[in-house]
């Protein structure tokens, strides 16, 4: 049974069918609220695949995705399943959470001043058995930063469960100059993308509005 209950709230969209989180992030908690739907959260207990040699980055996040929902579709067969998993990518390389606070530094040493991707892969599955998949990358843009400021980052903590030992959203903003692509992606869910299939599945639907006549 789902562990929480995420009540709808203020937003332009509405629920029309059950829908489960398959994650524990309190990022794409907050950005799957934002749209106004209630939902329940089942993080599931699958444990996360590694990357195989030579797999791709966007392979491997859509194979984690999949992992992660199909336990939990088992377990809620009436609701649309939701899971995803996120990833860093530099020069081809999948960049985990760090182990420590000096791998954290070391981490974000070679991401400073370049551009690297972040690869977000989204498995949605609905009970009549049907499943959509899909990875929506991000270019992200490094400043470069001293050593020192590194280290100061690295000891607040935050680095510590992030992939690629940061959170854009978070105290480690400073680190970015830009982003093309979803910003939502880099924090860890493609709103935008996700939103798409809900309404095509009729899961979600804009609330009822006043329309604007001078819109029109």
């Amino acid at each position: 049974m789902p562990l929480l209950t995420q009540p709808a709230g203020p937003g332009a969209f509405r629920t029309l069918a059950p829908l489960v989180l398959a994650s524990a992030s309190p990022r794409r908690r907050e950005l799957l609220g934002s749209l106004g739907l209630g939902f329940s959260i089942d993080p599931g207990e699958a444990e996360e695949p590694r990357p195989e040699p030579g797999e791709a980055p966007a392979d491997y996040a859509l194979r984690a995705a999949r992992a992660k929902a199909l336990p939990v579709a088992a377990a809620h067969p009436e609701a649309v399943i939701l899971a995803a998993d996120t990833i860093v990518v530099l020069d081809q390389d999948i960049l985990g959470k760090p182990r420590d606070a000096a791998d954290a530094c070391a981490m974000l040493a070679r991401l400073s001043g370049r551009i690297h991707q972040v690869v977000t892969g989204c498995c949605l599955v609905r009970p009549q058995g049907g499943e959509k998949c899909f990875a929506v990358s991000s270019d992200v843009t490094m400043r470069r930063s001293h050593q020192a400021e590194l280290a100061a980052y690295a000891a607040t903590g935050e680095p510590l469960d992030k992939a690629g030992a940061y959170a854009i959203q978070g105290l480690g903003g400073f680190l970015v100059r830009r982003v093309e692509g979803s910003y939502t992606n880099v924090v860890g869910l493609p709103l935008s993308r996700v939103l798409e299939v809900l309404l095509e599945w009729a899961v979600a639907a804009p609330r009822p509005g006043t329309p604007d006549r001078a819109a029109g």
